[in-house]
């Protein structure tokens, strides 16, 4: 073991990063920079036929966009590499070599349609289902024989008649016994390493002090720590902390909605938003703040506060979250990350003038929940996306809106001075002219100019559009009348 923590991601690039996952990385991160230890980021790639290198990029990418900074890792290096399993399967194979020579592990000759006749023949007399031991004691002339017909074998690692015991840092005492597992494989027949295998090897020799991983691994400690055992290894102090569930409390998938890191970084939603609220998914801060900085969740996390029981993922809470740190973001920086949207919905933000698109961002700032839903909400700005909603012709179609609408133009004509002067003016005169206030007044040019019955504020929007612009929509619908 060493002085100072070190602790481990190691995802398998099997699809994209998922929010559950996603949380045990930050938990993981807040953990190293909290006690000064080390981040490692491993790649468990031995999944051939899922493993894809472009599940990989976007991993790591999700990981750079989420701001979860690694110390090692396959694209950084380190002591202790390689940092990917596929490139330490040299490694593994010693380690089985090991184990075989001091008669812990075996070789089993089992087709899957054996197991599975075995597993519903214990299901069928309601006992646990778990190998048997068939191939633990055959002779090297009945394994020659298997060999011969074409059989390859998988390892499997003998269980030893135990009690195994540890204190998980977030569940406290955890017990099990072995007799309920079953010599389970270490190696498949393909050569590939288990789960199970690689991960206690690669713990071991990269020295992983704690693994802070999901409940669902709970069961999976027992077979690693059997094996630590078995290698002479000192095991790490585990912390298993709750699933992230949908609303129906069972573990959140893909039916509950957007489930992936990737999803909600093309929706539009702020690294700083989702990782705060997978912060305090399944944990809790001092005075039941929900508002915190990176400095502030990594100052004050602790393992102790890790809840025990499932945390519920609320979207909504997410999206308010999310529109927070919206309105709280420099205008400057939200247009910088809004280019890539503004892009998308074909508004090119580098052709268009500076100063308009910056006015009409400002104008919309605070409405914004999530940054793909941008165009909805500045297309009032553009003729070619103007478009009157029933609501707004439903106003427009009031025999006082074209009273207003009317006063409002005959004032525009050879007006002069800054917009917003013109519109305060202009507004005034219809008042006068009218006997118009309130709403009746200023609903019929909202909808005119605007083509909606909420949004912005009307004088950003006049001053914005210019009073040329303006008049013709004005005008417009006095001709449509």
């Amino acid at each position: 073991m060493t002085d100072r923590p070190r602790v481990r991601f190691a995802p398998s690039p099997t699809g994209e990063l998922h929010v559950g996952n996603a949380r045990t990385a930050l938990f993981n991160w807040m953990f190293a920079r909290h006690t000064g230890g080390s981040f490692i980021l491993r790649i468990e790639d031995t999944d051939e036929s899922r493993s894809l290198l472009s599940y990989q990029v976007s991993l790591l990418e999700d990981l750079q966009w989420l701001g979860l900074d690694w110390d090692e890792g396959p694209d950084r290096g380190g002591a202790y590499g390689p940092y990917r399993q596929s490139e330490r399967l040299h490694i593994y194979a010693d380690h089985l070599k090991k184990l075989l020579a001091a008669e812990m592990a075996y070789p089993c000759y089992c087709t899957q349609e054996e197991l599975e006749e075995e597993r519903q023949s214990l299901i069928l007399s309601r006992r646990m289902p778990r190998y048997m031991g068939k191939c633990r004691g055959l002779t090297d002339d009945e394994r020659a024989g298997l060999e011969a017909a074409g059989r390859k074998p998988a390892y499997r690692f003998k269980v030893p008649p135990a009690t195994i015991e540890f204190d998980d840092l977030i569940r406290g005492p955890v017990r099990f016994e072995s007799d309920a597992i079953g010599d389970f494989i270490i190696v498949r027949s393909n050569g590939m390493p288990s789960y199970n295998f690689a991960v206690v090897i690669d713990d071991h020799l990269m020295r992983i002090t704690h693994v802070i991983r999901g409940e669902d691994h709970l069961s999976n400690t027992a077979s690693q720590i059997m094996l630590y055992r078995a290698f002479g290894f000192e095991p790490p102090a585990f912390a298993h902390h709750c699933l992230i569930l949908g609303r129906d409390h069972a573990k959140l998938s893909k039916r509950h909605g957007s489930v992936s890191v990737g999803e909600f970084r093309r929706r539009g939603y702020l690294p700083e938003a989702l990782i705060n609220y997978l912060g305090l998914l399944g944990s809790s801060f001092a005075g039941g703040r929900e508002i915190l900085s990176r400095e502030e969740m990594i100052e004050a996390f602790s393992l102790e506060r890790a809840s025990k029981s499932g945390a519920v993922f609320d979207e909504e809470k997410l999206r308010w979250l999310n529109a927070h740190y919206i309105r709280n973001l420099p205008v400057d920086d939200l247009m910088r990350r809004l280019e890539p949207f503004l892009n998308q919905a074909r508004y090119e933000a580098q052709a268009m003038e500076p100063g308009r698109l910056k006015m009409a961002i400002e104008s919309v700032h605070d409405e914004l929940t999530d940054l793909s839903n941008i165009g909805e909400h500045i297309d009032l700005f553009f003729d070619g996306r103007y478009e009157a909603t029933p609501e707004a012709r439903q106003v427009l179609a009031a025999p006082a809106a074209h009273e207003v609408i009317s006063a409002f133009c005959e004032y525009l004509d050879g007006a002069e001075g800054a917009p917003s002067q013109i519109y305060a003016a202009a507004l005034g005169h219809a008042r006068k002219k009218t006997g118009l206030k309130g709403r009746e007044l200023f609903m019929p040019v909202r909808a005119a100019l605007t083509g909606r019955v909420k949004g912005p504020q009307l004088d950003q929007v006049f001053t914005i559009l210019g009073a040329d612009t303006a008049g013709k929509r004005l005008r417009q619908v006095l001709r449509e009348g």
